[in-house]
């Protein structure tokens, strides 16, 4: 006979879910079927006699707490910075030793020459 799956059906392996539940308190004996289990999330705290497949109240303990998680986010400004517009004023010589018609050298070689501006035009 082949095997048949069912959807939702019943699940299989009994491990427990309150083993990884900050609200769950585990007291295990010699035996593997002496096992203790108790909900503390409940007042007064209640005893849980049989594996745990789903909770309503599940907290994860493995999960950082917002101290944890907050200590190891990165801290992101948003400051935003002015970006100039135009061209950039690098490729341009300071007033040291050039005059306007001069070539001026650059590192590469090149040769650049500068013009004097011209007056806007007011009319």
């Amino acid at each position: 006979m082949a095997k048949q799956n069912v959807k939702n059906g019943t699940p299989v392996g009994n491990a427990h879910l309150c083993r990884s539940c900050c609200n769950g308190q585990f007291t295990t004996g010699y035996r593997e079927s002496d096992v203790l289990v108790i909900c503390t999330n409940a007042n007064p705290a209640r005893l849980v006699p049989f594996p745990v497949r789903e909770c309503t109240d599940y907290c994860d303990r493995n999960r950082p707490g917002y101290e944890e998680m907050a200590k190891l986010a990165l801290n992101i400004s948003h400051v935003r910075r002015k970006r100039v517009r135009g061209f950039s004023q690098a490729g341009l010589a300071s007033g040291a030793g050039a005059s306007a018609g001069e070539p001026v050298r650059k590192k590469d070689g090149a040769a650049k020459i500068e013009e004097e501006a011209e007056p806007a035009f007011a009319g």
